[in-house]
């Protein structure tokens, strides 16, 4: 099959929905397919394009065997609601623009957000007489009035028309959490239509756990070997409320462990809340947090192999619109899991059906300071815990990517969806 992936975000980005563009790219070339991707020019999460990349518009690139055509896009200094939209109708326009110059592609997989690609993505499609599949990594409308970015309004109202037209144009909607797809059913989208394929375990967090020792990456984090140590590595974004970390460690100063056992954070990654967490932290100094950059690859895996717990958090109201994919890579470190999360939102499911961890709701950092402290002064919950990691197994990349590439032909054929396993179902390959 002739296939282009059409989406915001590609490698070298190395956290969100990027990573797993790329790593099925670069699966699907390997299994024969011409594949191409249209994507912007690298901007997240730092919010900020490379220097060498501020005046180009267009360029192509070959990256592992994938080709990958990259479109200029406004990016804002400062996001807000407003410039976020003009951010992504940016990328839609000149990504559009590129595709008609294109070859035709058998299939379009197309990747929202942004949501407006839907509609660039029909157009494309009738004038190329091709299909497309529209693959939802997060729904924006539903998270943005849940996040309060929109009120409930002509705009909202006006995205959600947009959202309907992209679900009956596409030849395939498909979703990455068991939710997505519950909502998918409620806005209408027919059954035929409808595919669950999960995000998935990327190569190198297959392998497990880090080689390098507990005690060799505690000394490169300077974190005493006795502490003990929650992280939090990823995007720094609204959708995460990560304030809920540095209000817990403000509570945990004043009442500690008993025993002098000391509780540690470190909170590392980029994206547009970070200059608020960076003054927060500036206004209460001697906190045991540590704010750090985006890590490399080598130093997430030394961070893994520090940690004692990771700590995932989203806003109140999201959880039921997205699932973080950065749950996968701890999980398969084996490392429990503090999830501040909705209790009816994705995220508090799996940690229930797991068992591999413990839920705070949103917003409560006297009980998310409270569990931490419990940690600190017995490990007995933490091994237990470390048992039910190997739940993260049924989403293995030799499961999910046979039945994304299925899909697609189905789709290119113009055959039925049909629906793919829950991630309950999925077993490891």
């Amino acid at each position: 099959m002739k296939i282009i992936l059409w989406g915001i975000n590609y490698a070298p980005e190395s956290t969100g929905i990027a990573p797993f563009n790329a790593d099925l790219c670069e699966y699907l070339t390997g299994c024969g397919h011409q594949v191409a991707a249209v994507t912007a020019f690298p901007y997240y999460p730092q919010w900020r394009k490379r220097p060498a990349d501020r005046k180009r518009w267009f360029a192509t690139e070959k990256v592992r065997g994938v080709r990958v055509h990259r479109c200029g896009c406004y990016v804002p200094r400062v996001v807000t609601t407003v410039r976020r939209i003009v951010h992504e109708l940016s990328f839609c326009l000149s990504s559009a623009w590129r595709i008609l110059r294109l070859p035709r592609a058998d299939i379009y997989l197309v990747v929202s957000p942004p949501l407006a690609l839907g509609f660039f993505a029909w157009m494309a499609a009738k004038a190329k007489r091709s299909r497309f599949v529209l693959h939802v990594q997060d729904l924006q409308p539903d998270a943005a009035v849940g996040l309060g970015m929109l009120p409930r309004g002509g705009l909202i109202h006006a995205l959600y028309r947009l959202e309907r037209f992209a679900y009956a144009k596409a030849a395939v909607v498909s979703g990455i959490s068991d939710g997505m797809i519950s909502a998918f059913r409620a806005k209408g989208v027919p059954a035929e239509k409808r595919a669950l394929l999960p995000n998935w375990l990327r190569v190198w967090t297959e392998a497990g756990r880090p080689d390098r020792s507990r005690a060799e990456a505690r000394r490169h984090f300077d974190i005493d070997e006795h502490a003990m140590l929650a992280v939090y590595a990823g995007n720094l974004g609204r959708k995460q409320h990560l304030e809920i970390m540095v209000a817990a460690a403000r509570l945990l100063a004043a009442e500690p462990a008993a025993g002098g056992h000391s509780v540690r954070m470190i909170i590392a990654g980029d994206g547009a809340a970070r200059p608020e967490l960076e003054a927060t932290l500036r206004a209460h100094p001697g906190l045991a947090v540590q704010l750090l950059p985006l890590l490399s690859n080598a130093d997430y895996h030394a961070l893994l192999a520090a940690a004692d717990v990771a700590v995932i958090t989203q806003a109140t109201g999201t959880g039921q619109f997205f699932f973080p994919s950065k749950l996968l890579s701890v999980l398969a470190a084996g490392l429990p899991v503090i999830a501040v999360a909705d209790e009816n939102s994705e995220l508090a499911d799996a940690v229930r059906k797991g068992c591999f961890g413990f839920t705070v709701a949103p917003g409560d950092a006297a009980a998310l300071a409270g569990i931490l402290r419990d940690l600190g002064e017995s490990r007995d919950q933490l091994e237990a815990w470390t048992v039910g990691t190997g739940w993260v197994q049924r989403f293995s990349r030799a499961t999910i990517l046979p039945q994304f590439e299925a899909m697609l032909g189905r789709a290119a054929r113009g055959e039925s969806a049909e629906v793919a396993p829950k991630p309950e179902e999925i077993v490891a390959a």
